[in-house]
């Protein structure tokens, strides 16, 4: 499952679970895309559930898409991501701090609240 809400003019909410196939994730970069295209200087809150690898099939469409997912991550400042599973937090943190511009924190998701408070009023 992936779905993607626009909240406000500046920020998207992010809620994946399962395992993404070929076509889910085509759909989703798609939906991504569309719904970032007016978006500057954004924020995304991702709430992950059950998170698995996606298929090879999914990675490869991903990969093809290199060059648009790239100017769709210089759209954002910050990420917020919801996850019970540690791996995801730390990967997470991990990978914004190889994206330069882009600061992701991870919280457990009953942690809510705080990552929204975070994403809206953090600090340059």
């Amino acid at each position: 499952m992936f779905s993607v809400e626009k909240v406000g003019n500046d920020r998207l909410d992010i809620a994946m679970s399962g395992k993404l196939d070929s076509q889910t994730m085509g759909l989703a970069l798609d939906e991504l895309l569309d719904k970032s295209a007016e978006i500057e200087h954004g924020k995304m809150l991702f709430d992950v559930v059950d998170y698995h690898l996606p298929s090879l099939g999914a990675i490869g469409v991903e990969l093809s898409r290199i060059p648009a997912m790239m100017g769709f991550i210089r759209k954002f400042d910050r990420a917020s991501v919801l996850s019970d599973q540690n791996w995801v937090k730390k990967i997470s943190e991990l990978e914004g701090t190889l994206m330069p511009g882009l600061t992701i924190k991870a919280f457990s998701r009953d942690q809510r609240e705080d990552a929204v408070t975070w994403l809206e009023y953090a600090s340059e």
